[in-house]
């Protein structure tokens, strides 16, 4: 969902209340006072309250409320729990974690703070804040997720491999592809998920009913359709998917052979880090998956398995 943007627009002047008397003594009979008013006299209840609340527009939010004045550290926002941003945990959705699992990779300090697309100036989920100090009062410009590689390429302290064309493209769309409708039945489309899904993306945004019925309905619908749409059939055949993304993985499992990182890179790169976006989320045990066709296909392939350890290991565990 993308944010709304649009001209500062004014406050407008208090609006007054006006009245008029007029007196006249021409006789005894008529000493009076009268009012008069206009089509475009506010009448005198409204006047009084405008005179307390002017008519004002605020301003459209820039940055997330808990956006602090000073920054030691550039912050990501992503999708996560407080608590876990708090301990530095990966976040639970795939788009986030790919980005967080480069930047940590390419050895960016960062820090990670929990945010959702709404609040985001970019309209969209990550994004990051560089880091600033107080003696330099002017706003940095938040970086879309799009420009996030070259900011790692650039900030980092190590330069992974990069981009091998054609190859590396293939098996690009594996993963956005295949892979990515699986997921998106899983938890979005699957019944048994339901909770699941209302844990990581609903209650924590509202804890009215009808809104959050709402929000259900708009998420699975906006899946749906992206299935639809990359898959190019009428209807979502959830066999097929899970099919297709075992051909996937296998693909993936064949490329990466024996070797510690793709493409066989002797330092885990950006292809890297969208595997593993994947592969940590589906072997997650600390999320409630009910059904669980996706984790039974992927530990049918233990050197992506072995893939995510390393990874998981070398970003969070020697941190």
């Amino acid at each position: 969902m993308s944010g709304m943007t649009g001209e500062r627009p004014q406050a407008s002047p208090r609006a007054q209340g006006t009245s008029t008397s007029t007196s006249t003594s021409t006789s005894a009979s008529t000493s009076a006072s009268t009012s008069t008013s206009g089509w475009f006299t506010i009448p005198s209840p409204f006047a009084r309250l405008f005179k307390k609340f002017p008519l004002l527009t605020y301003p459209p939010n820039e940055l997330p409320a808990r956006s602090p004045a000073a920054r030691d550290v550039p912050t990501l926002y992503v999708f996560i729990s407080d608590e876990d941003a708090l301990n530095g945990l990966p976040s639970f959705n795939p788009s986030c974690l790919k980005w967080q699992t480069f930047l940590r990779l390419v050895g960016v300090d960062f820090c990670v703070r929990s945010s959702n697309n709404h609040a985001s100036p970019t309209g969209a989920l990550p994004f990051l804040l560089p880091a600033s100090a107080s003696s330099n009062p002017r706003p940095q410009r938040p970086i879309p997720s799009n420009k996030l590689e070259q900011y790692g390429l650039d900030k980092g302290k190590f330069k992974p491999p990069g981009d091998l064309g054609p190859r590396q493209e293939a098996y690009e769309s594996l993963l956005d592809h295949r892979i990515r409708n699986a997921w998106l039945y899983t938890l979005y489309l699957s019944p048994a998920n339901a909770d699941l899904l209302n844990h990581l993306y609903i209650a924590p945004a509202t804890s009215s009913w009808p809104v959050r019925a709402a929000m259900a309905n708009q998420l699975r619908y906006a899946a749906e359709l992206e299935i639809l749409r990359s898959t190019g059939r009428d209807a979502i055949d959830p066999t097929a998917l899970y099919r297709e993304a075992k051909e996937a993985f296998a693909a993936l499992e064949t490329v990466l052979g024996n070797n510690h990182w793709f493409f066989g890179a002797e330092i885990a790169g950006l292809f890297d880090a969208t595997v593993f976006s994947y592969t940590y989320l589906i072997l997650h045990d600390g999320l409630a998956w009910e059904n669980r066709r996706l984790n039974q296909i992927l530990n049918e392939f233990p050197r992506l398995v072995r893939h995510r350890d390393r990874i998981y290991q070398h970003c969070w565990e020697s941190q």
